[in-house]
């Protein structure tokens, strides 16, 4: 029976894809949920397995084409044998010396995500080479560019390929823009242009909240498995403004408002690939333990790789925390169709003064970059006001204050 492998259905703001590297080419057999090739949308890469077991006897579109959601791009047949022609006889024990070390080689080698495979395929690596820092040994593509910076020195360039050591060249480097830094760029032009952005700022205390993290680290970790970070408070503090000003939550359809009535955070995280924005469904019935395991699971994903469309997909609001890079200070630019995203920044002692004196305390600066077609003035500094009061006295978020 010959089965059609069709592009999964992408995400409904997502109209096309690009393939990259077919696994398989034709005549070759293939084992069911064995990765066929990988796709890559304005979001993630993808990984298509085979439907059955079978033999791949049509490519339809090749490496490098673009494609839409259900487009057939190969054609698998589930009772066809591979079209591997026979070794004659005297080869015959030398062939079965190659294949049973190619197969000892790749039972020994090491699991690759989608970014890192591709690297490894471009640039000829043995993965056996490389450590990998992803769940469970994994090879991400942040440790294939480490390996490759590493790597780099050893190799003698001849002088016709290392154009920088000869007196007064200026060497440069055209790289085509992948489709995420292209989206990316594209919705953040999009922003600026659609939309009113304001940013208004403020700053907060967070003493009570690292001396609950300090006191309830251990426990969390011992009852729950996760660790007690910061993003759960600021997620918690978020949803409870939120509720008090809705129209934060919201966002403009053509002339209408769209009141949404629930709450899905989305949470910038770095990746090889670039920053990407995994979202929290309905972060206000998740606890804290739920939060933070959900928010580790994300970053794991991202760095894997593995993030699908669905969890990048939707959202109502969006949390950004620059300071893990180091910024003091920044104003955030918006995630459409979204109204509001929260900026937060790298925490520093600093002297402030409290109860007529002064204290060293860990402070932080907060943006909050809004529609101002949408969000007034008034309301968006009230609910900055708002987080920042929750964080400062969290037991308000336990008693709904």
């Amino acid at each position: 029976m010959q089965i059609e492998i069709k592009v999964p259905p992408l995400a409904e703001s997502l109209t096309e894809a690009t393939l990259l590297t077919w696994r398989k080419q034709e005549g070759e057999s293939v084992r069911r949920d064995e990765n066929l090739i990988d796709i890559e949308t304005d979001k993630v890469v993808l990984e298509l397995p085979a439907p059955a077991d079978g033999v791949l006897t049509r490519i339809v579109r090749k490496d490098g084409g673009m494609v839409a959601s259900q487009e057939v791009i190969a054609v698998l047949d589930t009772s066809a044998q591979p079209t591997v022609a026979a070794a004659p006889a005297e080869e015959t024990v030398a062939v079965a010396k190659t294949a049973a070390v190619e197969k000892t080689a790749t039972a020994e080698a090491p699991a690759l995500g989608p970014a890192a495979r591709k690297l490894v395929a471009e640039h000829e690596i043995d993965p056996r080479q490389i450590t990998g820092s992803g769940p469970g040994g994994r090879i991400v593509k942040g440790d294939v560019l480490a390996y490759l910076e590493q790597a780099a020195p050893a190799a003698a360039p001849s002088p016709a390929a290392a154009p920088s050591d000869v007196a007064g060249a200026r060497p440069e480097q055209r790289a085509p823009m992948t489709r995420l830094r292209a989206r990316v760029a594209e919705r953040l032009l999009a922003a600026q242009r659609d939309a009113a952005i304001l940013t208004t700022f403020n700053e907060v205390n967070l003493q009570a909240v690292k001396d609950i993290r300090a006191r309830y680290r251990e426990s969390m970790q011992q009852v729950h498995q996760v660790r007690l970070g910061f993003m759960s408070f600021f997620i918690k503090a978020a949803v409870a403004a939120l509720k008090k000003f809705p129209v934060v939550n919201a966002s403009i359809d053509g002339e209408n408002i769209v009141y949404h009535g629930y709450y899905d955070i989305g949470v910038a995280v770095s990746s090889p690939r670039g920053l990407v924005v995994p979202v929290l469904r309905n972060a206000d019935q998740l606890s804290f333990a739920e939060t933070e395991a959900d928010i580790a699971e994300f970053a794991r994903k991202a760095q894997d790789g593995k993030l699908t469309i669905d969890n990048l997909s939707g959202g109502s609001f969006t949390i950004t925390n620059g300071g893990v890079f180091g910024s003091l200070m920044s104003t955030p630019i918006l995630n459409p169709p979204q109204s509001a995203i929260l900026g937060m920044h790298a925490i520093q002692e600093r002297p402030v003064a409290e109860d007529g004196q002064v204290v060293i305390r860990p402070m932080m600066y907060l943006a909050l970059s809004y529609d101002h077609r949408l969000i007034d003035g008034r309301e968006a500094v009230q609910f900055l006001v708002a987080i920042k009061q929750s964080l400062e006295d969290p037991a308000r978020l336990l008693l709904g204050l």
